[in-house]
């Protein structure tokens, strides 16, 4: 076993330098040097004794999604099974938007009429229980799942949204007879 004496400042700062190239952040940095457990791990791969397998997130679009109490789905557009990549889920904002407001009828019919799907609410909750696969340009908007529309009990038409509030993520819905602007674009899978 190694002692601390052992190693050198150069080392330690070669480190830190390949660390940072590999995209790691000071603070998950930090976090690492304070898991004495998965560094073990770490060096169980660097021997040759162990690999690193990727996790795939597969989201089931087909299953029934979370109805919040009170309320029905009225429409459930089903998408198979998706393995979730950022980079193919794309922030849609219709002209209006852009240009001030669309009330949110017209912005549903609109979006029925686009190339690309829109993604359902299965999506928005897997996404709400891995908030680590979150994009970070998403905070500060409210991220609308349009492939599931919900019918409140008031009868009211809703749909569902990812937003950052009080430096966490949870979900939010509007009803469908306000304006959507810029601030509420739809998730949809990229072309």
């Amino acid at each position: 076993m190694s002692n601390v004496s052992d190693f050198s400042v150069g080392v330690v700062h070669e480190l830190t330098i390949t660390a940072a190239k590999a995209g790691f952040t000071p603070d998950e940095f930090g976090a690492l040097a304070k898991k004495p457990e998965l560094l073990r791990q770490f060096r169980q791969v660097l021997l040759g004794h162990a690999s690193v397998q990727v996790v795939e997130h597969i989201i089931d679009c087909d299953a029934q999604p979370f109805v919040p109490d009170g309320w029905s789905v009225e429409e459930h557009q089903k998408g198979g099974t998706w393995s979730w990549d950022a980079s193919k889920a794309y922030l849609y904002k219709s002209p209006e938007q852009l240009k001030g407001s669309i009330e949110g009828n017209k912005l549903r019919e609109k979006l029925r009429k686009i190339s690309t799907p829109v993604l359902n609410a299965n999506v928005l909750d897997y996404l709400l229980a891995n908030p680590h696969l979150i994009p970070e340009e998403w905070k500060g908007k409210y991220v609308f799942f349009w492939g599931t529309v919900y019918r409140y009990s008031s009868g009211h038409l809703y749909v569902r949204c990812l937003c950052w509030n009080d430096g966490r993520w949870s979900w939010s819905g509007f009803w469908l007879d306000l304006g959507w602007d810029c601030l509420g674009p739809a998730a949809v899978l990229a072309s």
